[in-house]
């Protein structure tokens, strides 16, 4: 097989010496049919740069790096363009000055390449010398690609002044682009998160988003089909139910779809890790999931209209809309309400990101690894022994380790859903089988729990607001446990626990643990 370069090479297998690549240049043709100024956001890790990377190949008519790809034969390669790529991903910028200075060294680099040197040393300046100049020598429209176009802000995000002058930064850069229209061919912009235009593109509204477009949704990514197609000669053996449940699920409104870093790295070392979630800290999202009280097991079926899911700035941020951009949930339904609005239903896209995000709210909570690792140990031994009254003590335990210093800090323990958050995030980072909110024809149950052949029942209460031994009476009034009574293909009936687990704000603590297993004779 042919060897490809870097940009069009999307997967390899260093022990067989032997590349495999998905072609999504039909879509890139389509996309330069169909318009000139695109946007796009996309996770990171999701193959932003290497689709930028194939675009300005072929906009520079390279032609022999698509051979056997669709665009071979499918594009005018006599009409080369000159392509400007700027790449904000670089580094990790620190104020306006860094900005200015990056923007310049890559404006300068990339007229080197055409034997220009630009006279301007104010970055929108120079931009806009750079594109009116290239237009004029080259007789052909400029390209503009723009990938992590938002990283700066994003880098800065916890420091919101400073967010604010880089923001004023890059909308002066990209203000250059609406004035040169005239002498641009086709314009590309990329990054992790959508801001909105007003906020960072100023006069820039004829961007047309893509991020949401089910033409597009497999722009980034591997559909199943194409991962069947591409890898089928690495794929044997593998569990590929498994493989679905861990690194599957991505949905912008296509086909749901693999990250392809995950799918990467898992066929070159045979191991489900969490590879994506691994190669970035969330440290901003937990503290905004706490600070603006999140229930973390609501993650698993949140709900937002197209307002938040569009956009956010610095000065306004919902935990939805970074969840989303970010891609710690995904869309899992669409449901149309009355007059053409739209309401998306989002939960968690896949078993890698809801089991690393709840071990690191854990870590977050606690601020101690080691704590946190050996309640979870001891949480599965209580399991594996049917010992539910060690399950009791070890989240009794638990809170009484966290420092008072923390309650102080965050003042975490003011809001209900903070003790539900930590239960369940105990159990989904187990990777356990745990349905938050779990639906039933008398009402939903705070949490069940599913393991070796049994099933747990969870409803929390807080003192303080009126659930001193209710949490129990709730549990059998309600009769939550029919939803489970149907028999298993073997003829029996799973073993049910009702657990009842109340807490007091006052005290931090669990202050009643209760439980029963059912007769169900």
């Amino acid at each position: 097989m042919k060897k490809l370069p870097i940009g069009i090479q999307t997967f390899r297998v260093i022990r067989e010496e032997n590349y495999c690549y998905v072609d999504k240049t039909p879509l890139i043709a389509r996309l330069v049919d169909e318009g000139r100024y695109y946007f796009l956001s996309r996770p990171r890790r999701f193959g932003k740069s290497l689709l930028v990377d194939t675009l300005a190949e072929a906009f520079a008519g390279t032609r022999e790096l698509f051979t056997e790809l669709y665009l071979e034969d499918n594009w005018n390669w006599e009409k080369k363009s000159p392509v400007i790529r700027l790449d904000l991903g670089v580094g990790v910028l620190r104020s306006r000055d860094e900005l200015d200075e990056t923007v310049l060294a890559q404006l300068g680099m990339e007229a080197a390449k055409y034997g220009l040197k630009l006279e301007w040393q104010q970055p929108h300046l120079a931009f806009l010398e750079l594109i009116s100049e290239l237009y004029r020598s080259c007789g052909q429209g400029v390209v503009i690609l723009v990938d992590e176009y938002d990283k700066p802000i994003l880098d800065n995000i916890t420091n919101p002044e400073i967010a604010r002058e880089i923001r004023e930064g890059l909308r002066s850069i990209y203000s250059v682009i609406k004035s040169q229209d005239a002498g641009l061919r086709f314009v590309f912009l990329t990054g992790v998160s959508k801001f909105s235009k007003v906020s960072l593109f100023s006069g820039l509204n004829n961007l047309k988003d893509i991020t949401l477009d089910q033409r597009y949704g497999t722009l980034c990514g591997y559909s199943e089909a194409e991962l069947s197609e591409t890898f089928d000669q690495h794929l044997t053996g593998i569990d590929r139910d498994e493989l679905r449940r861990w690194y599957n699920g991505y949905n912008f409104l296509g086909e749901p779809v693999y990250n392809p870093f995950d799918i990467l790295l898992y066929l070159d070392n045979r191991e489900f890790r969490n590879y994506w979630f691994e190669t970035g800290s969330p440290s901003f999202l937990l503290k905004l999931l706490a600070e603006n009280r999140v229930n973390l097991a609501s993650l698993e079926n949140m709900s937002a209209g197209d307002e938040l899911l569009g956009s956010f700035d610095v000065d306004l941020i919902e935990p939805e809309t970074l969840l989303f951009q970010t891609g710690y949930v995904t869309i899992k339904r669409v449901e149309r309400l009355f007059d053409n609005d739209v309401l998306y239903h989002l939960g968690f896209p896949n078993h890698e990101v809801r089991k690393s995000l709840t071990d690191s709210m854990l870590h977050w909570y606690t601020q101690g690894l080691s704590v946190k690792k050996r309640n979870q140990i001891s949480l599965l031994r209580a399991l594996e022994a049917n010992d539910i009254d060690a399950v009791g003590e070890i989240f009794h335990a638990f809170f009484a380790s966290i420092p008072n210093d923390n309650y102080r800090k965050n003042k975490i323990a003011g809001y209900e859903g903070y003790y539900a958050s930590v239960v369940y995030c105990y159990f989904a980072a187990l990777g356990l089988d745990v349905t938050p909110e779990d639906t039933t024809n008398k009402g939903r149950i705070d949490m069940s729990v599913r393991f070796a052949g049994r099933v747990y029942l969870f409803e929390f209460k807080v003192n303080e607001i009126g659930g001193v031994g209710t949490a129990m009476a709730q549990l059998k009034d309600k009769k939550y446990h029919e939803k489970f009574m149907l028999p298993r293909p073997s003829g029996t009936t799973p073993e049910i626990y009702l657990i009842a687990i109340e807490f007091s704000r006052d005290q931090r603590n669990v202050t009643g643990f209760t439980w029963e297993k059912l007769d169900l004779l």
